[in-house]
């Protein structure tokens, strides 16, 4: 095969390569989530219930993240700088993604391994565009 002929067939594989992931890409479309609200329950002492919905999720983790933004902040509001994170619960019915999600909130920080520091976790909320309560 010419060196020509090599060029000229990587180049094809290229294109066709590029081709196929921007195809990919345009068929599932910009990742666009529509925040559609926060409701906050305390439960008992420093024990609450976050409910969010939205629309756009790719899947049940962009939920809880909403979900976690939405405790941070709380914890924050409260005076407390840390939360910890209990139980959520995700589903979809009709493109609309909801989490029920239960955290405690503290002034130090709690024992467990899904704790959070409300502020480190507030700041990168405001960065990835996710708002809190």
């Amino acid at each position: 095969m010419s060196v020509a002929l090599s060029k000229a067939v990587i180049a094809l594989a290229t294109t066709g390569a590029l081709m196929a992931c921007t195809a990919e890409t345009t068929a599932k479309g910009p990742y666009q989530p529509s925040y559609k609200g926060i409701e906050t329950r305390l439960m008992d002492g420093d024990l609450v219930n976050f409910r969010v919905a939205m629309r756009g999720a790719r899947d049940g983790d962009d939920v809880s993240a909403y979900a976690e933004c939405a405790a941070a902040q709380y914890a924050l509001i409260r005076g407390y700088g840390f939360a910890r994170h209990v139980r959520t619960k995700v589903q979809e019915e009709g493109g609309v993604w909801r989490a029920d999600a239960v955290y405690t909130i503290s002034p130090a920080l709690p024992r467990g391994m899904q704790t959070i520091d409300a502020e480190v976790a507030v700041a990168n909320c405001a960065e990835t565009g996710i708002p809190t309560v």
